[in-house]
């Protein structure tokens, strides 16, 4: 297994939690499908977007 292998599997790891965290948040059910399938068609970009501008308390400041 080499380092694509191991960065693959934490990529993973990240996306299953990213997207426990949205199921798991009180947003509007709408907004959960919507934040799962760009973690999952997009699982790098997402999980960043996710990170900065998901639902939870943290929000994107521009």
């Amino acid at each position: 297994m080499g380092f694509g292998g191991i960065f693959g599997l934490l990529v993973l790891i990240a996306d299953i939690f990213a997207i426990i965290k949205v199921v798991q948040s009180g947003a509007e059910d709408l907004h959960k499908v919507l934040w799962v399938v760009l973690i999952i068609l997009l699982p790098v970009i997402g999980l960043i977007i996710w990170f900065l501008a998901g639902p939870g308390d943290k929000k994107l400041r521009i």
